[in-house]
């Protein structure tokens, strides 16, 4: 069975945090596959999921795509990077 829908937040969420583990401000941080992970995890677990199919994908990452919003989403991303670079799990 083919899976026929999407989490958006996923979606933003790992673009983001390759996004910001790349940047200056975080190249202290382990950026391994693993801390990487937990820190996608540890993101998505303090976020509301939205799952849609194909046709609401564009919709849903509108209505997410607000400065508010992304400042939101942008500090639960930082604070899950900091926790997981206090306790790294390797």
């Amino acid at each position: 069975m083919e899976k026929e829908y999407t989490n958006v937040m996923e979606e933003i969420v790992v673009t983001w945090v390759q996004v910001l583990m790349s940047g200056i401000e975080y190249q202290t941080f382990c950026s391994c596959r693993k801390c990487k992970n937990d820190i996608i995890t540890l993101s998505l677990n303090n976020l509301p999921n939205y799952y849609v199919t194909t046709v609401g994908r564009k919709r849903i990452f509108g209505n997410l795509n607000t400065e508010e919003n992304r400042k939101w989403i942008n500090k639960r991303i930082i604070n899950a990077i900091h926790v997981v670079g206090e306790y790294p799990k390797h």
